[in-house]
């Protein structure tokens, strides 16, 4: 299998997006409920790595006022307002207000992965004169050479660089590849930067997956998928969008990895019930054995998406026989059918099922026991059909999909809406906890 799919086209190739998300500002401004940073006499207080001064000592810090805001086509602004307290002699203490406006832009790295750089950054000091009046009056700026002595603010970029080191983990996490079974994974790959508006920061991406490690080909799209416009009043921290060509490839490459194959027990053969045609079967076995039907694609599968629903078309080839474990096939019959697929997303996974068969259509392939009558097929083979094709997908597809996200957060309040030719996922972010 792996030097068959290494003389294959790679499947990125051809670098048109088939999903997207949408961060809009609600999800830009989210930061988890609690306590602002602060060290002082508590033990709850929390050391934030800041320059110190140059001779005073500070023996408080407590971050005021922390905000990202969109700058529509170019990036992003942080925005820190810090309180120093520091001590110039043993009985006086003096509170500073450190202001940082930095800004932040995404680029594409040579390896494919997305990195959020500092572009400008611009810290000031102002000067309170005590604890008490820091929250009834208004600060009072000092001099350059005051801010020089009091603070070190050469330093204070430098530090804004290191801030920057959990988002640059979190955003590598988005192109890592993800398990769908234990032979085929999915990855989520950027085209391009960014595009940053007031709606909020989108990006578009393509979906490779990877069987027995090689990537393969899937088919292309008909049509080219762009991300659509979110609504102005969403209230959504994120919006993710799949088109109909994402499914339609998650669902060839499964079958590409096999994990469709599947076996099922028609009945028993015997000289008193032996289907499709007693006689004509009968003289095939000396004994009773098992019936099966193995089912394989003779096409790749498809998703349609239409207003509130989704449709799995599948086109197998189901070859009957007897025999265990040699397996003597005297029958093939096309099989035909829709399912209606069922959506919903769990954590961070999109779970897939297929529910009942909403149309089927038998047909004979080829037989070596005659003429089988149509009327005769379905009778025989369409209930274990329509019984066990959905329950094998719905095992297959039961860990559900990795979704694109970055680490440390995960979905919540989402839901599902299925338009024609894509599906759209407005939900709200939660950030899980870090240990240590």
């Amino acid at each position: 299998l792996s030097t068959l799919l290494s003389l294959l086209v790679p499947a990125h190739s051809s670098g048109s997006p088939d999903c997207g998300a949408i961060l809009t500002p609600a999800g830009l401004s989210y930061r988890k409920s609690g306590p602002r940073f602060s060290r002082g006499g508590g033990r709850e207080g929390r050391q934030r790595h800041l320059p110190a001064p140059r001779r005073n000592h500070i023996n408080s810090v407590k971050v005021a006022e922390l905000s990202l805001s969109l700058i529509p086509d170019a990036g992003l602004r942080l925005s820190i307002d810090v309180d120093l307290g520091t001590a110039p002699a043993p009985s006086t203490t003096k509170v500073l207000r450190l202001s940082i406006l930095a800004d932040l832009h995404v680029e594409m790295n040579p390896e494919g992965n997305l990195e959020l750089v500092t572009s400008a950054c611009k810290p000031t000091v102002e000067e309170m004169q005590s604890t008490e009046e820091l929250e009834r009056s208004t600060p009072r700026k000092s001099s350059g050479s005051d801010v020089d002595k009091e603070i070190n603010v050469d330093k204070i970029c430098l530090e804004i660089s290191k801030l920057l080191l959990l988002p640059h983990e979190q955003l590598t996490s988005l192109t890592a590849q993800f398990p769908v079974t234990p032979s085929c994974q999915v990855q989520y790959l950027p085209l391009a930067a960014p595009v940053f508006s007031e709606q909020g920061i989108t990006v578009s991406l393509q979906t490779t997956f990877q069987v027995a490690g090689m990537a393969i080909p899937l088919p292309g799209s008909p049509v080219p998928f762009s991300m659509p416009e979110p609504a102005s009043s969403g209230p959504s921290h994120l919006t993710l969008a799949f088109s109909e060509h994402f499914y339609t490839s998650l669902f060839s490459a499964l079958e590409v990895a096999g994990a469709f194959n599947m076996t099922i027990l028609v009945s028993r053969a015997s000289k008193e019930n032996n289907p499709p045609s007693p006689r004509q079967t009968a003289s095939l076995f000396q004994e009773d054995l098992p019936v099966m039907l193995q089912a394989a694609f003779r096409s790749s599968p498809q998703v349609v998406l239409e207003e509130g629903k989704a449709a799995l078309k599948l086109f197998l080839t189901a070859h009957v026989g007897a025999g265990s474990p040699a397996f003597q096939s005297f029958l093939s019959v096309n099989v035909d059918m829709s399912a209606g697929l069922l959506l919903r997303v769990a954590d961070t996974r999109m779970m897939i099922s297929a529910a009942a068969i909403e149309d089927i259509e038998l047909s004979l392939a080829a037989s070596d026991v005659g003429p089988v009558p149509a009327a005769l097929l379905e009778e025989f083979f369409l209930p274990p059909i329509r019984a066990e094709v959905p329950a094998q997908l719905n095992v297959v597809l039961s860990n559900g999909v990795f979704l694109p996200h970055v680490s440390s957060f995960t979905y919540t309040d989402v839901n599902v809406v299925i338009h024609k030719d894509y599906v759209l996922v407005p939900c709200n972010l939660r950030l899980q906890a870090r240990s240590g």
